[in-house]
């Protein structure tokens, strides 16, 4: 580890996807970054050491014809399973064999970013696509809805004989729900487009973040922590759901990011006073709008990575580079005790 960072670090996984080779040297100009697999790595923090634990490609009849996004989105760990998502399934992964113990995958599936179950043994699913969670049952049915765009009606898409799997995009979205998380028992989602978190329950308790776009949302004792895509953290009260601080990782990355993009920030593990953080290398090809925040200059971007920041003197301390093992893409980073 790189000095500073005295207590070990635990074996992680990373959950994300794999880039297809640009086919065409237009696609090679603009920086193509269609995803053609789901990727989960082990790694060892402390050496470096990494390694693949699983290579995922949803089946032809659960994707769009023509170049569907195929990879692993966000991701929960329950006990010994791992529950994490394509744009189109659930998978339920028993650990730490990785066996597949449960696999869903509805018609209303699309663009699917997150899935952890509830404290009432249902599994809630953000189908971003569709600006809508939903709650399924251990019979594989929706058993509750909840949209979370205001003035959207859910049960036109939930009645609907479409199936939305097939359906390459349905962008733009009003709200982008990312990220599910559990305040005691009350289910929480994460607004991409609304920089905020709102209680499926209650859509009038909410998290005002701000910031830029946000992501994650991480429960660690009496706060919740949020990654903005610029590369921040904001912490919050479970108690107050205000907002108390705001860690800017470009000021805490210092010379150890050298002159480099940060990045994509997307994928969060609170470790006591420390914080993995995952960064996506940014390419041009993404919407411009999206980007609007990055100052382009002649910056070169850096690769996807994993970051670990002391919390307490606010610096970063260790970096691991995933994108030499093949992941170009970061959803989720998991303790893998």
């Amino acid at each position: 580890m790189s000095a500073g960072q005295s207590q070990t670090a635990p074996t992680l996984y990373t959950v994300g996807g794999k880039q297809r080779q640009a086919r065409t040297l237009s696609e090679r100009e603009v920086d193509w970054y269609r995803f053609g697999q789901g990727l989960i790595l082990e790694v060892e923090p402390d050496t470096g050491d990494t390694r693949e634990v699983v290579s995922y490609v949803s089946p032809p009849d659960v994707c769009a014809p023509d170049d569907p996004a195929i990879l692993f989105k966000g991701a929960a760990l329950c006990g010994d399973e791992m529950y994490v998502c394509t744009p189109t399934e659930v998978l339920v992964y028993e650990l730490p064999g990785f066996e597949l113990r449960r696999y869903i995958s509805l018609p209303a599936f699309n663009d699917l970013h997150h899935a952890r179950p509830d404290s009432h043994g249902n599994l809630l699913v953000a189908v971003t696509g569709l600006d809508l969670v939903l709650a399924i049952d251990q019979a594989n049915s929706i058993s509750d809805y909840w949209s979370v765009a205001a003035g959207h009606n859910a049960s036109h898409h939930i009645g609907s004989s479409v199936d939305f799997r097939l359906v390459a995009s349905t962008k733009p979205h009003m709200a982008h729900p990312n990220q599910l998380f559990l305040i005691d028992d009350e289910p929480w989602v994460t607004r991409f487009e609304q920089r905020d978190a709102v209680s499926l329950r209650s859509p009038a308790r909410r998290i005002n973040i701000g910031c830029e776009r946000v992501h994650d949302g991480y429960v660690d004792g009496g706060w919740v922590y949020f990654t903005t895509v610029d590369g921040r953290i904001a912490v919050a009260s479970t108690t107050t759901l205000i907002v108390e601080d705001v860690l800017d990782l470009n000021e805490m990355s210092g010379t150890l990011l050298g002159d480099r993009h940060l990045g994509w920030c997307r994928g969060l593990y609170i470790d006591g006073p420390r914080a993995w953080v995952g960064f996506s290398r940014l390419r041009l090809s993404r919407v411009r709008a999206n980007l609007s925040w990055v100052r382009w200059g002649f910056k070169p971007f850096a690769p996807t990575r994993i970051a670990c920041y002391d919390l307490e003197r606010r610096c970063l301390v260790h970096e691991v580079d995933l994108q030499r093992h093949g992941l170009d893409a970061i959803f989720s980073i998991l303790p893998a005790s």
